[in-house]
């Protein structure tokens, strides 16, 4: 018997999905909103969100009602904790807002809803219906790891100038899975924000540019620590790691040794498969961990022939866009003109890829494993997190990219809009003036933008 044939893993090339916003498939969003919050959907979208709360709001409905007057053209800069964090913004702009702005006697024209800048990836795990959706939403795909993605950029910069609606990014790039930590922003939000001052000046508009930061942190409505410390039993079984609760002590102190048990053994465990040299005695986590990940993303670099430059989320990039030019093939948007054994090549290269990526995916997982982070306010939410991005790591090591996270119990959300930056006074200011002037405006605003987000954090 010969052995079945392989999987074909290489595939056609991942086209721009341009924006084509339907105004009927966002009504029906809308409507359905309440069971999307509830009920997990999608094996991949937690929710489970019982109570949404927002401090601020008074201030984006005014916002809302200078864009729509063409005084202004807004930007919502919101954190991104959870692949939650779409379903509350959407039920903030819908509900809360409205709200709002009738409390004040505003009138606002319907709907209310913003563009947005979304991972090209994720149609590629949620399904082609994703792609769909998030176009007729108005939501623009960028290739993360692409120096310039051109396409998308200009995308943004024409709904940036001439969207009927504001537009949403998240200045993080990706989530990191913690409510009450947020990782550097990328300057990608500042730089769109000083370039559609930049464009309204070349058409002679006196709008004026906006950034509003969006802080959302999520809380458990009633913390159940029989579910976490069911979840820390199958997650120790998963290992192979022998428990040892001490009953005798609070559930918040045992919950939190359990974790950091589980998160040493994790990495003994991936240094020894790495190859490492055995820890030494007092060795901290974070550097032990610092260097398993470094060495997990040059096992990927070398293998695409990249170089280890930036930090952790740029090289991140680098490495998921390398591995997809060798997965989506210009080659196969015509197949038939392929011979069997062209194919079957192409098959080899992208399984290697695909099997290289795993690397890069496991350091996306551990980046966020912070013992420090944890022990330093060991609350149910933060033992929560720490407990779901271990399971994440552990489903990755099985081979299970994009598991179904167990729920903990009902969650609140609470949001928070920050106090309004006018970007256009900078603009005229600081970043017309030079080259070198202008690459230091987009890192101060990245850096006020950073701060305003740590505060709203509670």
């Amino acid at each position: 018997m010969f052995p079945p044939p392989p999987l074909h893993f290489a595939r056609p090339p991942l086209d721009f999905i341009p924006p084509a916003y339907s105004p009927w498939v966002l009504r029906f969003v809308h409507g359905i909103l309440p069971l999307l919050l509830r009920l997990r959907v999608r094996p991949w979208l937690p929710s489970g969100i019982a109570k949404i709360e927002a401090t601020g709001v008074e201030t984006l409905a005014q916002l809302y009602h200078q864009f729509q007057a063409g005084q202004i053209r807004l930007i919502l800069a919101f954190r991104h904790v959870e692949v939650d964090d779409p379903l509350v913004g959407l039920y903030v702009l819908s509900r809360l807002v409205p709200q709002a702005a009738r409390r004040q006697g505003i009138r606002l024209r319907q709907p209310i809803h913003a563009h947005f800048l979304y991972d090209r990836g994720m149609p590629l795990w949620g399904g082609e219906w994703l792609g769909w959706l998030l176009s007729r939403l108005g939501g623009i795909p960028v290739h993360r790891g692409r120096r310039v993605d051109r396409l998308a950029l200009a995308a943004a910069r024409r709904l940036l100038l001439d969207g009927q609606f504001p537009f949403g990014i998240a200045p993080e790039g990706a989530t990191n899975g913690h409510s009450e930590r947020i990782n550097s922003l990328e300057p990608g939000t500042a730089q769109l924000a000083f370039w559609c001052a930049e464009d309204l000046a070349k058409a002679g508009r006196l709008e004026k540019v906006v950034v509003v930061p969006i802080g959302i942190q999520y809380r458990y409505l009633k913390p159940s620590w029989k579910k976490l410390e069911r979840l820390l039993s199958h997650l120790e079984r998963l290992s192979g790691l022998t428990a040892d609760p001490k009953p005798s002590e609070s559930s918040h102190r045992r919950c939190a040794q359990r974790i950091c048990s589980l998160a040493h053994h994790l990495l003994a465990q991936m240094e020894t498969f790495y190859g490492l040299p055995p820890f030494t005695a007092g060795e901290p986590f974070n550097a032990r961990l610092e260097r398993l990940l470094n060495t997990a993303l040059q096992t990927a670099e070398t293998y695409f022939g990249l170089s280890p430059q930036g930090d952790w989320n740029s090289r991140c990039r680098r490495i998921e866009e390398a591995a997809w030019t060798q997965i989506y093939r210009e080659e196969l948007r015509h197949p038939g003109s392929l011979a069997p054994l062209q194919r079957g090549l192409l098959d080899w290269k992208a399984q290697q890829a695909t099997l290289y990526l795993q690397h890069m995916r496991l350091v996306e997982s551990c980046v966020a494993v912070q013992e420090e982070y944890l022990l330093s306010k060991p609350s149910f939410e933060r033992l929560a997190e720490s407990a779901l991005i271990l399971f994440d790591v552990l489903a990755r090591l099985r081979g299970d990219p994009y598991p179904a996270r167990p729920r903990l119990g009902w969650r609140g959300v609470h949001v928070t809009v920050g106090d309004p930056i006018l970007v256009s006074q900078r603009w005229e200011r600081q970043y017309r003036q030079g080259r070198q002037e202008a690459r230091q405006a987009v890192a101060e605003l990245t850096q006020d933008l950073q701060l305003a987000l740590e505060r709203m954090i509670s």
